[in-house]
């Protein structure tokens, strides 16, 4: 037999049924009968275990849903290897509780790899606005560009460029801050474009 129709899910809160404290003798008799196949007395011993079986894997996985799934999963194991109970080792109850709880961590570990694997998942699988990146990355060139172009003027024309250019100011403006009369000011200004025009491939 793989299963066993009478270990019924377990209802929202703690389960009810017998008592869950039992007699100790009396539940280790129900595991070895249940391991001769007896069903009954396996229903028996979910009766008057399952609300410590259900708390315990509550308090573990700390979720309703999960703690009742990993009872019931852990019954099951019980069932089936209820033939390695051993009484001089311990209790049926502690016996069955360290199956709860050996499933109740498995379930908490197995929900956290699944958290980690859906943010990893996320965070390597977020759209990236290329559009964005690319017109970042050209004008980060451009400036790039427009920097050592300007580099390579003189120092009269690099510095009437950068004042009506980069500065704002009008051409008389540079003239005034430079001291220099207006057409020599517009003179310098020229040059230096014609200079960046052509270090710089653009067309007149």
């Amino acid at each position: 037999m793989t299963d066993v129709d009478h270990v019924r899910p377990v209802p929202d809160g703690a389960p009810q049924g017998v008592p869950s404290g039992g007699d100790a003798a009396r539940l280790a008799d129900l595991l070895r009968q249940a391991a001769l196949g007896d069903e009954r007395a396996f229903a028996e011993f979910y009766d008057a275990t399952s609300a410590r079986a259900y708390g315990l894997a509550l308090r573990v996985v700390r979720n309703p849903a999960h703690a009742e799934e990993v009872t019931q999963e852990a019954y099951l194991d019980a069932w089936r290897s209820s033939t390695r109970f051993d009484s001089a080792r311990g209790s049926a109850a502690g016996w069955l509780l360290t199956i709860v709880h050996r499933k109740a961590v498995d379930r908490v570990r197995s929900v956290e790899a699944a958290t980690t694997r859906d943010e990893t998942w996320n965070r390597e699988t977020a759209p990236v606005d290329h559009d964005q990146t690319s017109e970042a990355a050209q004008a980060s060139l451009e400036a790039a560009r427009v920097r050592n172009a300007v580099a390579t003027l003189t120092d009269v024309q690099r510095q009437a460029v950068e004042l009506t250019y980069f500065g704002g100011y009008t051409h008389t403006e540079v003239a005034t801050l430079l001291d220099v009369p207006l057409g020599t000011a517009k003179t310098r200004i020229r040059d230096g474009l014609i200079r960046l025009r052509d270090l710089m491939g653009v067309a007149s």
